[in-house]
């Protein structure tokens, strides 16, 4: 892809140089100059009424005739014997998004001794998976991993292809998008189909949070997006459903790889597992001191959950990074959420705001955290606290 300015369509109005997100056009000598550092993001194409700039796209570099391209993909994710929750998410997900398009769903299914698992994902949505099952797959490595799906992908050619914002997909996804030079958003908390275009519109928080943005890849397939884990809700599983495996032959060459994995460690914690807790209480600067967190994990232990925080409290050494919910923790929704002394940052309501119930407790009304909540109590959370705890016990007889 390459940028040209007409000389002669040029009025060096400037409107080019305001719409430049990066600052590298200038008015120089009455005409618009691109400098060091474009994207070819295309807002001075777009904004110019004199049609004086052209970001042209090779035929290679467009849409890949996207008519070739059908089918909605799901990275699935394996470990230790266990599919993780965000391929059923995925999967939940990707029915929609593939019943909007009128194409089928399907899965990749990368391990070893991993073929009982098929059954359950076709019962989940898909239509077919995709199984490679290899004793040399039984440790993720993300150079064998990318390369038998980029293989996979130059085959069926599937339109979406989606993978769980987790370590492992922030690992597999990008380098499978780099191979096969197609876009890739990540962290994305919501999808849906331009029905016109039948473009992927991939929303994510951006600029800190701040703003909610909606990116499309409109030039190259397939369109790839990662999602955080807990954001999309699982489909309910459907004991007659049917579907096909296709099982794929790993060559020698795919397995080739100059990583060499020795020992796999499992990470230890303090213990605290908000991603599967079906209650969470937590806590934000309006608890005031880490000392008074104590009065929160009495409620959640009551409540039989655990402790959260927002990125405030974790930020004034009050409780463990383990602990943080929102767009730098941990993506949760529980049964139940209590939110204690929470203002209600974008980053925080993006970690949080598919919780089954949110109850929020915070002395001002005006709390952005009480536009997501099922429940708002406008008070002291010193004051409320104290009083649902003691309202617990007394129905628990303790």
């Amino acid at each position: 892809m390459s940028i040209t300015i007409d000389k002669d369509k040029c009025t060096a109005c400037g409107s080019c140089e305001e719409a430049c997100p990066f600052g590298v056009i200038k008015i120089e000598d009455d005409v618009a100059v691109v400098g060091e550092g474009c994207t070819l993001c295309g807002a001075c194409e777009e904004v110019c009424a004199f049609d004086a700039i052209t970001i042209y796209r090779p035929e290679d570099e467009k849409a890949a005739a996207p008519d070739e391209y059908k089918g909605v993909w799901v990275l699935a994710e394996y470990r230790a014997g266990q599919l993780a929750g965000v391929t059923y998410e995925l999967l939940g997900k990707g029915r929609g998004l593939a019943d909007a398009l009128g194409v089928e769903l399907a899965v990749v299914l990368l391990g070893a001794k991993t073929a009982d698992h098929a059954d359950s994902l076709i019962k989940s949505g898909a239509d077919t998976v995709y199984l490679a099952d290899d004793d040399g797959l039984l440790n993720f490595n993300e150079e064998t991993y990318s390369a038998i799906t980029v293989d996979l992908v130059r085959t069926y050619k599937p339109e979406i292809v989606l993978s769980g914002a987790t370590a492992i997909g922030r690992s597999w996804a990008p380098r499978v998008a780099a191979e096969l030079k197609t876009g890739l958003t990540a962290d994305c908390t919501g999808l849906e189909i331009d029905p016109e275009s039948r473009n992927l519109l991939q929303t994510r928080p951006a600029f800190g949070g701040n703003i909610m943005a909606t990116i499309v890849c409109p030039y190259r397939r397939p369109q790839m997006a990662t999602v955080r884990p807990r954001v999309m809700k699982q489909s309910e599983p459907d004991a007659g459903r049917n579907g096909r495996i296709v099982k794929v032959e790993v060559t020698p060459e795919l397995l080739e790889s100059k990583i060499k994995i020795l020992e796999m460690v499992q990470e230890t914690g303090d213990g605290v597992n908000l991603g599967d807790a079906e209650v969470i209480v937590s806590g934000g600067r309006g608890m005031q001191a880490g000392k008074n967190f104590s009065m929160l994990r009495e409620l959640a232990e009551l409540l039989g959950g655990v402790i959260g925080a927002s990125r405030g409290a974790v930020d004034s050494d009050w409780i463990p990074y383990a602990h943080q919910v929102g767009q730098t923790g941990k993506t949760v929704a529980p049964k139940l959420y209590i939110a204690c002394g929470i203002s209600g940052a974008v980053q925080h309501l993006v970690g949080m705001q598919t919780s089954d119930v949110i109850v929020a407790i915070n002395k001002d009304p005006e709390a952005p955290i009480f536009k997501v909540a099922d429940y708002a109590i406008v008070g002291d959370v010193f004051e409320v606290a104290p009083q649902l705890i003691a309202s617990i016990k007394q129905r628990l007889g303790r």
